[in-house]
């Protein structure tokens, strides 16, 4: 057989990225299945959003995407999305779902030819996760981000046990250290 890796195609797909978060999902939480995914930030931008929200369509969730309107999640993607037949919800406040949330999955709002440097610094400070956020969050939930971050979590954050980013990157080594060596035909 042969195989191709792809490390993602700008907005579009960033694939080792979403079999990397699923791998940090299960570590973390056990499983995938049964889980309330929140996703929080540049919605229509995000290339880890786009593939972990397909990938998940695999798995037995609930689907929450929480971002200004003009950045929310791609309309077909949703569509695609809801088809599979996986709950998904949008919304312009994380106050809707905080409570419900079992994987919060946090991504960057960046300058980009149609968002201003001020309007991405000001989303990140409106939906930036903060030890005030967490507290109204369970317990048992996790907290993840693909890094690197700019202002959306608070450094603050990094001491909660739920903050599980760092743990995400050092994952993301080995995941993508065994896709290399499936590619190169060293497993199988």
């Amino acid at each position: 057989a042969e195989y191709m890796g792809s490390a993602g195609d700008g907005n579009g797909e960033h694939p080792t990225q979403a079999i990397l978060d699923i791998y940090t999902i299960i570590e973390e939480r056990g499983t995938v299945n049964g889980q309330t995914i929140t996703f929080i930030g540049d919605l229509k931008n995000s290339r880890e959003v786009h593939s972990l929200a397909k990938l998940l369509t695999l798995y037995d969730v609930k689907l929450h995407f929480v971002s200004p309107p003009e950045l929310t999640l791609p309309e077909e993607l949703l569509r695609q999305i809801r088809e599979s037949g996986i709950e998904a919800h949008t919304h312009t406040s994380l106050d809707d779902v905080i409570a419900l949330t079992d994987v919060f999955y946090v991504t960057r709002f960046l300058e980009r030819k149609n968002v201003s440097k001020e309007s991405a610094e000001a989303n990140s400070l409106k939906y930036q996760i903060t030890l005030d956020v967490l507290h109204k969050a369970k317990e048992t939930s996790i907290l993840m981000h693909p890094l690197p971050r700019n202002q959306e979590i608070s450094e603050e954050v990094d001491g909660d046990p739920r903050a599980v980013y760092f743990r995400q990157a050092q994952y993301g080594v080995y995941v993508r250290m065994a896709l290399l060596a499936l590619i190169l035909g060293k497993i199988k």
